[in-house]
């Protein structure tokens, strides 16, 4: 039997593995890097181990530091999560070297999988249908379209869609270097990219004794850059003879390669219903917990327990309802996808049934690896959480998880939640019209638009203003319960200027006889107003607005959607001027490459500077045609977000 459990990992998988291990009674131990030594996994687990350093390969990556921490803290059982070291096979024999029990598959079956090259090989033999393999130097054009891969890893990074053969040199050369920098391997091949397909998985969970679940299937086609952001389970494109097409061949990959633990087997699956095998991830998936909702499992627990040498059942337990899971990113869609970083003031989910569990009964379920008050950093995943809702059938789940991440208050870093909720609120999306091109299809001009509206902008611009009016009163030393700006004879408004989603907003407004005058909002009335609450009517209907302020961001929530607003100080310092035309960086990160040079011409759109951060390559392009007058990086310099980059000097400037 196992006693304590070291979990080589961080964020929510990390308290997903402890809350498993607490519900068994098993003692647990962390790690953390130097930027998670606050994090919600460390205080949760019995004992934390520090690991020296920031990035992955001085901390999560470091084989050789997790074993010692496991050493000095008795631990007796390493479980990896998933990312970092749980599909390394060299790392799954050091632990069972150092007389530890490996709490996932076998190192050989790791290996087995970790090049997705031989992987295919090895299931073709085992008649799972697969695509061919295509060597980037013997692609031809009639290979096009087509998909680079990385042949290790996965998580989308080292991957590149190339249509044409003159985009196909560029294209290696960066799946490589990501390939490299995120799994130390940089191979990559090329394989057909089919068009208009769904990306399918099967969960497969095996004991020692020969026994295969093939737990159905999930659909995960809602992607962006080859990520995803949506998965649900069962897919609404697939019938009970598919599914037992599918997980039949998924039983069969696992039987191939000897596997035992939690696993999952990936498919495309055409428009035509033929499935083709893309590879077996060798660890607990991200999504996991659409299966665990449906299935009533606790997929965790019975990784463990097969660890310890358990029998599953011979029966396959029957699903249950539908889940759907999104993953809550702190990006900004609508700036191809930037990933952000810096203080997170406030994470709450409303009505949250569960945490880190299946609900007692359909509901929402919230796997966090945040909470208010902590630091978004750069050096991991952006990931904040992943929310779930279960329910009787697929509309259902849809329409609780749209209310629940509405109803979130989320203050910090931008983050994809406005995307999450018009996903799932997209007819086609209801109707189950999905597949890997779907956010291209749609178009992120209908999905990464804000929630609130200009109205509701203008409304939350005015309640702003109002609540940082009661908290200058409230602070007042003397007669503060006098209404701000209130006055006998009519006089100037009150003017509050902010810097809003699109641009800048001034809210004027005059409190007197007749109450509440805003030119802002004509028509709109007053019927309080507090420091962190205002409440105001219009159109006969009347609206509450939450109201938190961080430093000179004002965070403005209401049913009418979240506003983010920087507040526009009445003198600006002049030693904050930014000349015209500086290229600033979006967040902190390594220079790449620089692709321009002092004095170059640049039209607008083009790559000047590559930036890596998260695990990701980031292009920056000149914001305007015209010279580049200043150029302040080279390759390899480290940047802080909003260093400037480079100044482009406009061409009708010149």
């Amino acid at each position: 039997m196992i006693a304590r459990v070291l979990v080589a990992n961080r964020g929510e998988i990390a308290r997903r593995v402890l809350r498993a291990c607490r519900d068994l009674g098993i003692g647990t131990v962390a790690v953390h890097s130097d930027p998670d030594a606050g994090a919600p996994h460390v205080r949760e687990a019995d004992v934390a181990g520090r690991l020296p350093g920031a990035s992955p390969a001085e901390t999560y990556l470091s084989a050789g530091r997790l074993l010692a921490v496991a050493r000095s803290a008795g631990a007796d059982a390493v479980h990896p999560g998933y990312g970092f070291l749980s599909e390394n096979a060299d790392f799954a024999r050091a632990v069972i070297d150092a007389g530890l029990t490996w709490i996932g598959p076998p190192p050989a079956a790791i290996a087995a999988m970790g090049s997705k090259i031989e992987a295919k090989k090895l299931m073709a033999a085992a008649d799972v249908p697969v695509l061919p393999e295509l060597d980037p130097a013997q692609v031809t054009g009639a290979d096009f379209p087509l998909l680079v891969k990385a042949s290790a890893g996965g998580g989308g990074r080292g991957m590149r869609i190339v249509r044409t053969p003159d985009g196909l040199p560029d294209a290696v050369a960066a799946a490589r270097r990501e390939a490299e920098s995120a799994f130390g391997d940089p191979t990559v091949f090329c394989e057909p990219l089919l068009e208009g397909a769904r990306h399918i998985e099967v969960q497969i969970l095996a004991d020692a004794h020969g026994t295969v679940w093939a737990l159905g299937e999930r659909e995960c086609s809602i992607q962006r850059r080859h990520q995803k952001i949506v998965e649900e389970a069962p897919s609404p494109a697939v019938g009970p003879g598919l599914r037992a097409e599918l997980c039949g061949a998924a039983a069969s990959a696992a039987r191939a390669i000897g596997y035992t633990g939690a696993g999952t087997v990936e498919f495309m699956l055409a428009r035509d219903g033929r499935f083709f095998f893309l590879e077996v991830n060798t660890r607990l998936q991200v999504e996991h917990p659409v299966t665990e909702c449906v299935y009533g499992v606790d997929l965790v627990r019975l990784q463990i327990e097969i660890a310890e040498g358990a029998r599953l059942p011979d029966a396959v337990p029957e699903p249950r309802g539908h889940a759907v899971e999104v993953r809550l990113y702190a990006e900004d869609p609508a700036l191809d996808w930037r990933p952000g970083s810096g203080a997170l003031h406030t994470f709450e989910v409303p009505d949250v049934d569960a945490e880190f569990a299946v609900p007692a009964s359909y509901g929402l379920r919230l796997d966090s690896g945040v909470e208010s008050g902590g630091e978004i950093g750069v050096h991991y995943d952006p990931m904040l959480a992943k929310v779930i809702a279960w329910a009787p059938d697929r509309r259902a789940a849809a329409r609780r998880l749209a209310a629940g991440l509405r109803g979130a208050r989320v203050h910090g870093p931008a983050t994809n939640r406005d995307l999450l909720v018009r996903i799932l609120e997209e007819p086609g999306f209801l109707d189950g019209d999905t597949d890997t091109g779907y956010l291209d299809r749609i178009g992120l001009d209908v999905l990464a638009a804000p929630l609130a509206g200009e109205d509701a902008v203008r409304m939350s611009a005015l309640a702003a203003a109002l609540a940082g009016a009661a908290a200058d009163r409230a602070a007042a030393p003397a007669l503060g319960g006098l209404p701000s700006g209130w006055r006998n004879v009519r006089s100037q408004p009150q003017r509050r200027t902010f810097e809003g989603p699109s641009g800048t907003v001034t809210a004027d407004y005059r409190l007197d006889r007749d109450g509440l005058v805003s030119g802002l909002c004509p028509g709109t009335s007053l019927v309080s107003a507090a420091p962190e609450r205002v409440v105001l009517e219009h159109d006969g209907l009347r609206e509450t607005f939450t109201v938190t302020t961080a430093g000179d961001s004002v965070y403005v929530d209401s049913r009418l959607g979240s506003v983010t607003f920087r507040a526009v100080p009445r003198f600006a310092d002049p030693s904050s001027h930014i000349a015209p035309g500086s290229l600033l960086a979006p967040m902190p990160g390594t220079v790449v490459r620089v692709e321009t040079e002092q004095g170059a011409a640049v039209t607008e759109g083009q790559t000047l500077v590559v930036l890596e951060a998260m695990k990701m390559e980031h292009r920056i392009a000149a914001p305007a045609s015209g010279t580049v007058a200043e150029l302040n990086v080279t390759a390899g310099r480290q940047v802080e977000s909003g260093a400037v980059l480079a100044v482009i000097e406009e061409a009708s400037a010149q």
